[in-house]
């Protein structure tokens, strides 16, 4: 290969190989609309019903036509012999990415404050404002990270200090910042 010139070369037959290739290809969807003559420009034209389409409806329309004009070189796009694209999820699917998986992040933070010999919970309200969240900043799944490190950032710092064995809940109020999770210790005054 190119970093090991020495090395003898491996011959793979690419013939049973299936590629399967993802992610989020920001324009696509104009390629696709203008394709459908969904484009409106100048004096004159009307904006049809179809001109309202979602970004998931359009995205559904999309071709092979549309990805080489996107930019991925024909010897790849060769290769995918379906093209399609997924729904984006709306909030109860973004709830489930936060509590079912094996490695949830409800789950890891859990496992955290176990560690720590306490107990964590999420009410459901708390989970909805993460999932609304992420639906308002357009970042779905992968922004629901962001979204909960924010909120708990403080909390995992101040965590060590707390009392041990006690169980800790996080409402919608934590979420909005409104309430915090643990209590402030009480000022030491001085005694004159």
């Amino acid at each position: 290969g190119r970093k090991h010139p020495e090395q003898q070369y491996i011959q793979i037959d690419t013939s049973n190989i299936l590629f399967i290739c993802g992610g989020t290809f920001v324009g696509i969807e104009d390629i696709i609309r203008k394709r459908m003559g969904r484009k409106t420009l100048g004096f004159g034209q009307s904006a049809g019903f179809r001109n309202e389409m979602t970004s998931a409806e359009t995205l559904s329309h999309v071709t092979t036509e549309d990805v080489l004009e996107f930019g991925l070189i024909p010897e790849l796009v060769g290769r995918l012999p379906v093209i399609s694209s997924l729904a984006p999820l709306d909030e109860a699917g973004l709830i489930e990415v936060l509590t079912q998986p094996k490695n949830a992040l409800v789950k890891q933070y859990q496992s955290l404050f176990s560690m720590e010999n306490a107990e964590l919970s999420f009410t459901d309200e708390a989970l909805k404002m993460i999932a609304h969240q992420a639906m308002e900043k357009g970042t779905g799944a992968r922004g629901l990270r962001s979204i909960i490190e924010h909120v708990m950032l403080d909390i995992m710092y101040e965590l060590p200090d707390q009392d041990e064995g006690m169980k800790y809940e996080i409402t919608g109020d934590v979420i909005e910042g409104r309430q915090q999770l643990f209590k402030m210790p009480e000022p030491k005054t001085k005694s004159a």
